[in-house]
């Protein structure tokens, strides 16, 4: 099982603040970093929001062994060969440690606040699959970043990742529901005459060494996402389809993902200026699942 460090860098996500966590990641032995590709704030407006392809090269440069990339980057932010372009510069940069991730958008908000079309699920999921193929040809004879494609397990995200991907992450879902994704994807890739492609899942995180050390990391992450509520009851409510819990808790829940037949999972962390968990996320939960 491989871990990566997921940020939402719409959440005020400051540069220095992205060089922290590149640095912690490579210090403390954490193989990958991704953030979201997001404008606008999902809980309050005034947050910044450094562009993701723009943040990303920079961390390239910055870093010498870490993995980066966006889960995902939407189809209607850029046209295909200003995306195909400036992931092919980061992965240059970068010396072939960046990763594409595509997939359709959702945030209605952001895009009538920055302009941006958003057409309906059919519209955009077609956009999907026309501009995979549109990225692969721009990139060919580059250097290619790893290609991912995001999505919940429907045929509308399944075939065109079979097709034109290297990897499909799915989020916030149980090792039962990843189990059915996993056979579905495999009968996707085989439609295609491919190997399965790997699965991988973008979940939320909060651990500890110790319960009271879990809860308070819950406490922050619900504070981040501007929401009110116990850390108990946000665990027994969510915990089936995250990994939330002490160091042997979230091995546990990993090892229950692996199983279902996950390779890797990109663990969502609301608090980025947590330091000290992305040093147990790669000093002790890393080893642990190996």
């Amino acid at each position: 099982m491989r871990l990566a460090l997921m940020i939402e860098g719409q959440e005020g996500v400051t540069w220095e603040a992205w060089l922290a966590l590149a640095r912690a990641c490579e210090e403390h032995g954490v193989e990958a970093l991704y953030r979201s590709d997001h404008y606008l704030s999902q809980t309050d407006g005034a947050r910044p929001a450094l562009d993701a392809w723009a943040v990303i090269p920079a961390l390239a440069a910055q870093t010498t062994q870490l993995e980066l990339g966006t889960l995902v980057s939407p189809v209607t932010f850029r046209a295909p060969g200003v995306l195909a372009n400036a992931s092919a510069t980061a992965n240059e940069i970068a010396a072939g440690r960046v990763s594409l991730g595509m997939g359709t958008g959702w945030m209605e908000a952001e895009h009538e606040a920055f302009g941006f079309p958003f057409p309906d699920m059919k519209t955009r999921l077609a956009w999907l699959a026309q501009q995979l193929e549109a990225v692969r040809g721009f990139w060919d004879g580059r250097l290619q970043p790893h290609l991912i494609v995001g999505g919940s397990g429907l045929s509308g995200t399944l075939g065109p990742a079979a097709r034109w991907a290297d990897e499909y992450n799915t989020i916030f879902a149980t090792p039962e529901q990843c189990a059915e994704r996993r056979e579905k994807l495999v009968r996707a890739c085989e439609r295609e005459g491919r190997e399965a492609i790997p699965l991988s899942l973008m979940t939320a995180c909060a651990i500890g060494e110790t319960p009271d050390e879990v809860r308070e990391r819950i406490r922050r992450r619900l504070d981040r996402a501007g929401q009110q509520g116990d850390p108990d009851e946000y665990r027994a409510a969510r915990g089936a389809a995250a990994v939330l819990g002490t160091l042997e808790e979230a091995a546990e829940r990993l090892r229950a993902y692996e199983q279902a037949g996950v390779e890797r999972v990109m663990l969502q962390h609301l608090d980025h200026r947590d330091l000290e968990m992305v040093a147990l996320i790669g000093r002790e939960l890393a080893p642990a699942v190996a």
